[in-house]
């Protein structure tokens, strides 16, 4: 990825803890961070070989091609489609902890993205380019909400998901790391209320959110036990809009942020499902 995420890249492996953001939202100040019990130079060492190294590899599209007149006409405002990346090294002796520690890892790394329709992070169009509408402004690089999780997990991991949201909430089985084998989604419900709902969760799970028809709209994910609050409330991460306020009464600027999951917010009162794929 680039320059600007590279910097975070750089800066990480030093801490316990991750509290963060890109140029883009520089002046808003999150009460949250994150805490990792692996070494983040362990969970970011594979992003120092190819394809992980390059943000202009992003894409199964060449880079030279990304914002070609053919790019334009196949993929439109949504830009160039993600490439598969292979699977880790040693995926299948990695314990679950360090799965979903991975994965978050990834997550945190894009806080301050700005939110917009597309599938990969750093494709950038120039202005003239089809844009669909969204509140940060005209185009920029960026990703919505099931883009997002499906990046995180594909880099991650090379677990790639529907990034179509309704897709995507429906899966029950998912391709493996880098392609090979299958994945059964568990599909986590609210069956006893909030309280047992957080106590189920685990880091990495994905939280389908309906919209004010009833469709599923929204997808976040789970920060879990690694969440580090002021006030205790669970934290997910997510690429979103505005409307969601932080523990001190500030407003979470637009893109990837921590965000609290509060029993009276928007996120629980519509929350359909979660799906756990890190099992």
């Amino acid at each position: 990825m680039r320059r600007g995420v590279l910097l975070i890249i750089l800066v990480l492996p030093w801490l316990c803890a991750v509290k963060v953001s890109l140029a883009e939202t520089a002046g808003y100040q999150s009460p949250y961070d994150v805490a990792f019990s692996v070494p983040l130079e362990q969970l970011y060492a594979m992003d120092s070989y190819p394809p992980r190294n390059d943000w202009r590899l992003e894409s199964s599209t060449p880079f030279s091609e990304w914002y070609s007149p053919r790019t334009r006409k196949k993929y439109g405002a949504w830009g160039p489609e993600p490439r598969h990346y292979p699977a880790l090294p040693d995926y299948d002796q990695r314990s679950l902890s360090w799965k979903r520690q991975r994965v978050l890892a990834v997550a945190c790394r894009l806080i301050g993205l700005p939110y917009q329709h597309h599938h990969i992070p750093d494709w950038d169009p120039p202005g003239f380019w089809p844009w669909k509408p969204v509140a940060f402004g005209r185009n920029s690089r960026g990703v919505d909400c099931s883009d997002f999780t499906s990046w995180v997990y594909n880099y991650g991991l090379g677990i790639k998901l529907k990034t179509g949201i309704g897709r995507q909430a429906e899966m029950t089985e998912i391709t493996g790391p880098g392609g090979n084998g299958i994945i059964e989604v568990e599909t986590i419900s609210d069956d006893n209320g909030y309280d047992d709902l957080v106590r189920r969760l685990v880091t990495g799970d994905l939280l389908y959110i309906r919209n004010r028809s009833g469709k599923i709209g929204h997808v976040i994910m789970w920060v879990g036990s690694h969440g580090r609050s002021p006030d205790g409330a669970p934290l997910i991460i997510d690429c979103t809009g505005a409307g969601r306020r932080d523990c001190n009464g500030n407003d979470i600027p637009i893109g990837v942020h921590l965000r609290p999951f509060l029993a009276d917010s928007w996120y629980y009162k519509s929350f359909a499902h979660a799906h756990r794929i890190i099992r």
